[in-house]
């Protein structure tokens, strides 16, 4: 981690902006996006509105970039990866800023001399580049960024990017349009961006090698195969890899529509086309920078759901808003902005895209965290061949879908359907998605919930929880309270409640009873438990052994310890980590003096105010229940 500043210190994500670890490396990953975009579409724009190019028909012109552009990313991700596990991080990225200033030279000729064929082959090479990119990208932020920073850095990034892709096509149109000197103007604003990209790298600091011992296998094909065999291996990770690819499916169905769009649907003129390419770009850049205040700066996959039931209403909706629109004349901005109709379009598109935002933001930095640091670019390298398989299918079908005489509004609708199976797929595949969903809705909708010492968790490692027992719905604020899922020991009966019983099922939490009552379930938690700290997972337990029914903290039982006897029998140190929940007892999902749990909606109003106090991790030798249920005890004071 970098040394710039303390954890937690910096108020917020554009703090990073101020700070050497982040900031270079930033403006470096803008610089290189806009110029990518300026170039291919200033590139565009040449070879459709103003040369006449017998062997490149104009309407073929923008297919044919675009999958020069991607083809890298087939062909080069598994070597990208490797390369970015065995150097430091910084050296690929200045050798990639080097190599840009040269094909951007190459492209400056190009441009002088209205080569196409040189142009074509400086497209595929900046697809080369921006593929050698792209591990490094994601791979360097959990190098250089805590893990309470790893969402805002996510979202810094991402509204970047998509801020970097909109100036970089408005600029490139602008330059190129300019009579008589516009393709020279653009062959010196290309060499002159990579020039400041590579100035700019010049300033990140060193990022070690991960893996310096690798042996690069050159063959892309058995590569990428070993690469998703890897990422197979946490199939959380792997199928957060699916989820990402999806949404750019989701994400290039609409992209490659807005043209086709304003011109056959909304009646606009191709300055339409640009406004809703803005729209787009500032929804997912506003939905990347809520990610960190909506997740309390956490990696928060709880907002993925959320991301993608957005994602889904505002996609129908917007099939709403533009199926049977009344024929006009082509329209320029004003016009169009003047009629009420439109502004519901924008707004579906903003929406849809916001939440775009929402969902993939948490999604990259579940990867980054949880994937081995040895071999995670090669992981994400990984991701961005699944990304341009998924790119190339959704043009695929999308153009399959229009010669079936689909409308572009009905495509908008048959994505936003099929978005709502996929991700309900995903999340059956991965509950954890869904139970942190849950856990986010409750610690911000049900209650107001505040979390203290959340630092004293541990980011990796095993680690037993305890806390006391107040609700029904313990779990779930824990759950929230904690960067990491947690694997919960809980006594069987509330397994029978309503909900909160398929929901601690789902969660694989362990159901316990006493030794008396089920002997067999009694040892078949402690075995449960034993193996959870095997796997370096978190286990949390109730020592109390039940919900309060007085709102006092009652006697520890002796579970803990022999939790701890099998942890040692087994080798392991395991820290143990005190908390203790606030404010709990009187609430809907609590036990009152008179009368249970869960039967007055409104006893304590809307919003009530609850807390957990985390303490410092207790050493597993010095582990006692009397001292554990002090050290809570005193928590609770606090």
């Amino acid at each position: 981690m970098s040394n710039d500043t303390t954890h937690g210190e910096h108020p917020n994500q554009f703090a990073l902006l101020r700070q050497r670890r982040f900031a270079p490396f930033f403006w470096t990953q803008f610089a290189g996006a806009a110029n990518d975009n300026l170039f291919k579409f200033a590139f565009t724009v040449m070879v459709t509105y103003q040369l006449s190019v017998s062997w490149l028909a104009p309407a073929m012109a923008g297919l044919v970039i675009g999958a020069l552009f991607i083809l890298p990313f087939l062909l080069f991700s598994a070597t990208a990866g490797q390369l970015t596990d065995k150097y430091d991080k910084t050296v690929m990225i200045r050798f990639v800023k080097n190599l840009e200033i040269g094909i951007m030279l190459l492209a400056a000729y190009g441009f002088y001399v209205d080569q196409v064929a040189v142009l074509l082959a400086c497209t595929f090479l900046m697809g080369l580049h921006s593929t050698l990119f792209g591990p490094v990208k994601f791979a360097l932020l959990p190098q250089v960024l805590s893990e309470r920073e790893l969402t805002g850095g996510n979202g810094m990034v991402e509204m970047g990017t998509f801020v970097a892709i909109l100036s970089g096509n408005i600029v490139g149109g602008l330059l190129v349009a300019i009579p008589e000197i516009g393709h020279q103007t653009v062959a010196i604003s290309c060499v002159l961006m990579a020039v400041v990209g590579r100035v700019v790298a010049g300033y990140i600091p060193k990022a070690p090698a991960t893996d310096p011992g690798l042996r690069v296998n050159w063959n892309p094909i058995s590569e990428t195969w070993r690469n998703l065999r890897l990422a197979h291996g946490n199939l959380v990770v792997f199928r957060s890899l699916l989820g990402i690819s999806w949404m750019w499916f989701f994400g290039a169905v609409f992209l490659s529509q807005f043209p086709s769009l304003a011109k056959e649907v909304l009646h606009g003129d191709a300055n339409v086309a640009s406004l809703l390419l803005v729209v787009f770009s500032i929804g997912i850049g506003t939905g990347s920078l809520l990610c960190e205040m909506l997740s309390r700066r956490h990696v928060e996959i709880g907002l993925v759901p959320v991301g993608a039931i957005g994602m889904s209403v505002f996609a129908i909706d917007l099939y709403f808003a533009t199926n049977g629109l009344p024929a006009s004349e082509v329209m320029g901005i004003a016009a169009f902005m003047a009629q009420s109709a439109h502004w519901r379009v924008m707004a579906d598109l903003a929406l849809l895209s916001l939440f775009a935002g929402l969902y993939s933001v948490p999604m990259y930095a579940l990867i980054q965290l949880r994937s081995q640091p040895t071999h995670r670019a090669r992981i994400i390298a990984a991701n961005n061949i699944l990304n341009a398989l998924f790119m190339i299918g959704s043009s695929v079908i999308a153009g399959a879908l229009l010669k079936s005489g689909f409308t572009i509004p009905q495509i908008f609708l048959f994505t936003g359907l099929a978005n709502a199976v996929v991700a309900f797929y995903i999340f059956m595949l991965v509950p954890e998605y869904l139970l942190r969903f849950v856990a986010w809705v409750a610690s911000r909708f049900v209650y107001r919930f505040k979390v203290q010492g959340d630092e004293n968790i541990p980011v990796q490692g095993a680690a037993v929880l305890v806390c006391n027992h107040v609700s029904f719905v313990d779990a779930l604020l824990l759950m929230a309270a904690s960067p990491r899922p947690i694997r919960f020991v809980m006594d069987h009966r509330i397994f029978k409640v309503p909900v909160l019983g398929w929901l601690f099922k789902l969660a694989k939490a362990i159901p316990v009873a006493s030794q008396k009552e089920d002997p067999r379930a009694y040892q078949a938690a402690f075995d449960a438990a034993a193996q959870t700290l095997r796997d370096g997972d978190l286990l949390a337990i109730f020592p109390e052994g039940g919900i309060t029914s007085d709102g006092q903290l009652q006697a520890f039982k002796g579970g803990i310890v022999k939790i701890m006897a099998r942890a040692q029998a087994d080798g392991l140190t395991v820290p143990v980590i005190p908390m203790a929940l606030t404010n709990l007892w009187g609430s809907y999902f609590s036990r009152v003096e008179r009368g249970g749990a869960m039967v007055r909606p409104f006893r304590r109003g809307m919003f009530s105010r609850v807390g957990l106090n985390v303490g410092e991790a207790v050493r597993s030798g010095q582990v006692q229940p009397e001292q554990l249920r002090h050290q809570v005890g005193a928590l609770l004071a606090a």
